[in-house]
């Protein structure tokens, strides 16, 4: 069974989703790929344990508190290859940035291949169903290009402000297909 629960969150609200105990899906209002799964599915249950845990730490989160990703029960559902990618995510340390380049160079060495494209990691990335929690948004372009946040370059801002990042030393691109 599929449940579903909202939170409001400074970044608007955000949907969760789970089976059974555990948390499949988080996503910002807007945000692109939003829900992958049949909505239809998805049963409203505000008070199931793991949303109460999940709605603590994303309390704690944006209230500036550096949460830990193994408090909550995950279970994000993707290819193998998505979930190296995730993997990879999840160990971003709080108030830090990694480049596609660089997980892609990471996925490389772990299938022992001479290289890896960044863009698919950056699909990877960019289909990450438990955002925030596992911090796709930590991710940034070669040379400090804030492409390519599912939801939205603003709250890609907002969420690295949070984790005290200073934002000024990124841009953001005025052309692309990952805008």
């Amino acid at each position: 069974m599929f449940y579903t629960s909202s939170y409001s969150s400074p970044l608007g609200e955000i949907t969760l989703a789970s089976k059974q105990n555990q948390l499949i899906g988080l996503w910002i209002e807007g945000q692109k790929y939003f829900g992958e799964l049949a909505i239809a599915d998805l049963k409203y249950n505000a008070h199931l344990s793991v949303f109460d845990l999940t709605k603590k730490w994303l309390d704690n989160y944006f209230s500036g508190k550096n949460q830990t990703i193994s408090q909550l029960p995950l279970a994000p559902a993707g290819t193998p290859f998505r979930q190296k990618v995730w993997d990879i995510l999840c160990k971003i340390p709080y108030g830090e940035v990694i480049t596609y380049g660089d997980i892609a160079k990471q996925i490389a060495l772990q299938n022992n291949q001479a290289k890896m494209s960044s863009q698919a990691v950056g699909g990877a990335v960019g289909h990450n169903p438990i955002s925030i929690i596992i911090p796709c948004h930590r991710v940034i372009g070669a040379n400090g290009n804030l492409t390519g946040y599912a939801g939205g370059i603003d709250k890609k801002i907002k969420l690295l402000e949070i984790e005290g990042i200073d934002t000024s030393q990124f841009f953001i691109p005025t052309k692309g297909t990952a805008l």
